[in-house]
């Protein structure tokens, strides 16, 4: 098992640990709120149950004007439910059930806020998780009177809630008639504005003075001016056009040499029509004289005279025209000039006179859509008004009743099953609870951990509770392995073999501590030891009652005579086992034990026998046990389970450290093994010597139980014949 597993173990057992021990207080707590809860449930008054099952509607509230998609049955988040559901519980809900069944007046109560106070408190409202059904209860002593109250207070809900939303709905009808009137003031000053537009621009009716296309709203408007601005803008470019075209024409002729003039005279598209012919005549004219010259004739010759002649009057013809033409074309190239001119400024005219008008068209059309859109939020806003009023003549009802309340034949409070079972469940809690409190808040030693861990020193022993005596006992019994292991712990932590001297102390009376030290005793004399048992508890004196002699004569008496040790000390029926009563109580107890006397008294019993046992006062408000502490060589403290608080453990441990005494363990006496099972792992030798693993069986073992538990109390030998007196030979 892992670490964490029996850390959970341990806590668990820890737990089951104090309900053991604290078993009786919580079956006491249990018993008497159990019984408390029984007792007020018999005297609680019975009462009728008035119950009452619907569902709250869920209305629109608002009235919304353009939404017209928009139902009644919109999904309101819970919120809206759980206030519905609150205002069930409202003075202005449940006063009109008080007015209208008089319940003041039937309850007798000075006031109907005391009537409300009372029907609140025995008004019960569920409403039920992600759903619109909600539950009226109502209890009251008269069966009838619930019933009639519950169904009251439903309808009461229903008439206040159809009033609210009836009042909301017409403030909003009153605001939504408010606001149509202010559109309708808002349309006639609009058409007013389209009235002016419309004159400025000259528009009748639906159409624009001169022709055009219809004003729709929100469309473009077209006239014949925006046809003729068209028209000059395309002038215009025509004008540029030409004008490029006659001064490419101009330079192209320019740029021409005469012979080449006269040469591409045909292809210059010349206004003279007759330059076609004289061009081809010259063509003739320069292949004639090309003949005449291959034929022999020089340039001097009549005939080529001639024919030149004629070429230079068909030159200077073309070269006259050309000139004509180039002239023309200038002509003309200034007239293009002038002509676009005139057509810039008079299209910057008409553009600006346009810009104008379609300002005018536009201010119309704006204001044409502005009524348009006003008259159409009326018809809206008109048609929402005329159907929230009649809504208001048919209000959806704001909740279903599903189940009336009806008279009952049996009381429904109080519940006596559910008050029981409460009051037990709360019993069996406050138990616990005061018991791990209890637990908490005690501070004594519970376990081997406490001693260590506020001491210091180890735990030499644990004793089980009902231990008896053990020389008092006859057969075999486990009770005294617990104080094997006691003796052989002190063996094994003397500091050295002449360390035989030990002190046994408590913090308190009544921890088991005389008990202890016989018990020890005996063992150790069965064991061999030659073990002395000094009483020098000169308080309150008990061990001779553990060998039924007197204590008359003993310590006290040795102490302050001159007495001989062999004169006091007596020998029991356990061989080894001798025994100093603390004899008559002196009125100082504490001087007399911190006498030369006593110490020459530990020197001379330490030397005559193995182990000398001094039972001690308890050490908390006397000082006789400090003085033993330092006396004794080692010191055993007896603790008592459950019972001495840590911090008193703490000071008796300081108190023998204080005057020197050495604290060699603790002994953890009087353990209950039925209530404290961890400490069964230290006296598992009950286990071990049980019976079933004795030769005898089982059989055997039950006799032998029966027989140890019969002879615990019984004496070996009585009186005079169990102890005597040492004779004068006698060794220690």
């Amino acid at each position: 098992m892992n670490e964490s597993g029996t850390e959970l173990q341990k806590h668990a057992m820890d737990t089951w640990q104090v309900i053991k021990n604290r078993f009786g207080l919580i079956s006491l707590s249990f018993i008497l709120i159990f019984a408390a809860a029984a007792v007020l449930t018999y005297i609680m008054p019975r009462k009728y149950r008035g119950h009452v099952e619907m569902t709250i509607e869920r209305i629109t509230q608002d009235i919304n004007v353009f939404d017209r998609n928009r139902s009644d049955g919109l999904a309101f988040t819970q919120e809206y439910i759980k206030t519905q559901f609150e205002t069930i519980t409202k003075p202005t809900t449940l006063y009109p059930v008080i007015e209208k069944l008089e319940l003041a007046k039937k309850w007798e109560l000075p006031s109907r806020q005391a009537a409300l106070a009372r029907l609140r408190s025995n008004l019960d409202t569920q409403s039920m998780l992600r759903s619109d059904f909600v539950i009226i209860d109502y209890y009251d002593q008269d069966s009838q009177l619930a019933a009639t109250i519950a169904n009251e207070v439903a309808k009461s809900y229903m008439e206040q809630r159809n009033h609210i939303e009836s009042s909301k709905k017409q403030k909003a009808l009153d605001v939504l008639n408010q606001q149509i009137t202010d559109q309708e003031a808002l349309r006639g000053q609009a058409q007013v504005r389209a009235q002016e537009a419309r004159r400025k621009a000259g528009i009748v009716g639906d159409w624009i003075v001169g022709g055009g296309s219809s004003l729709n709203p929100g469309g473009e408007l077209r006239s014949e001016k925006d046809s003729m601005v068209i028209s000059r803008e395309q002038a215009l470019m025509i004008a540029d056009q030409e004008i490029l075209t006659l001064q490419s024409d101009i330079d192209q002729v320019s740029k021409l040499s005469p012979d080449e003039l006269i040469e591409q005279a045909s292809g210059l598209k010349l206004e003279n029509q007759n330059i076609t012919a004289i061009t081809m005549k010259l063509q003739d004219l320069k292949v004639a004289r090309e003949g005449l010259v291959n034929e022999g004739r020089g340039r001097l010759h009549p005939q080529v005279l001639s024919v030149d002649s004629q070429m230079a009057e068909y030159q200077s013809l073309i070269l006259g025209a050309a000139k004509a033409h180039v002239a023309g074309l200038q002509n003309r190239l200034d007239a293009a000039r002038k002509k676009r001119e005139s057509l810039k400024v008079y299209n910057e005219d008409a553009k600006q006179e346009l810009q104008n008008m379609q300002a005018l068209y536009t201010e119309y059309k704006t204001a044409k859509d502005e009524v348009t859109y006003l008259e159409d939020l009326l018809v809206k806003m008109r048609s929402r008004f005329f159907e929230e009023k009649a809504g208001i003549e048919l209000v959806k009802s704001p909740a279903t009743i599903y189940s009336e309340a009806e008279p009952e034949s049996k009381p429904a409070k109080p519940n006596v099953p559910l008050h029981l079972a409460l009051g037990g469940v709360l019993g069996l809690m406050f138990g616990l609870g005061l018991a791990f409190f209890l637990e908490y808040m005690d501070t004594t030693v519970k376990n081997l951990d406490d001693v260590e861990r506020y001491l210091g020193v180890p735990v030499l022993a644990v004793v089980p509770k009902d231990v008896g005596v053990l020389h008092r006992s006859s057969g075999f019994n486990p009770d005294a392995e617990a104080y094997r292991i006691l003796r052989t712990n002190i063996e094994f932590n003397r500091r050295t073999p002449e360390a035989n001297c030990l002190s046994v102390v408590s913090g308190g009376a009544g921890e088991g501590k005389s008990t202890t030290m016989v018990n020890l005793a005996y063992v150790c004399a069965q064991g061999g030891y030659n073990v002395l048992l000094i009483d020098a508890d000169l308080r309150r004196p008990s061990l001779h009652t553990h060998f039924d002699v007197s204590h008359a004569t003993g310590l006290t008496n040795y102490l302050t005579t001159d007495i001989r040790l062999e004169d006091v000390v007596l020998r029991t029926p356990v061989e080894n086992l001798f025994f100093l009563p603390s004899g008559l109580l002196p009125a100082d107890s504490a001087g007399l034990l911190n006498s030369q006397r006593m110490v020459d008294l530990i020197t001379e019993v330490k030397s005559r026998f193995d182990l000398v046992l001094i039972d001690s006062p308890p050490i908390l408000g006397v000082s006789d046990a400090s003085v033993l502490a330092n006396l004794a060589d080692m010191t055993m403290i007896v603790v008592q389970h459950r019972k001495l608080p840590r911090h008193m453990l703490m000071r008796v441990k300081q108190s023998v450290e204080n005057v020197g005494g050495k604290v060699v363990g603790v002994v953890l006496n009087n353990v209950d093994l039925r209530s404290d099972a961890q400490y069964q792992y230290y006296t598992s030798y009950y286990t071990y010597y049980s019976p079933t693993n004795s030769p005898n069986g089982a059989a055997g073992g039950k006799s032998r139980r029966r027989k140890i538990k019969a002879e615990t109390t019984a004496t070996v030998l009585g009186g005079s014949q169990a102890v005597s007196r040492l004779d004068g030979d006698d060794v220690f």
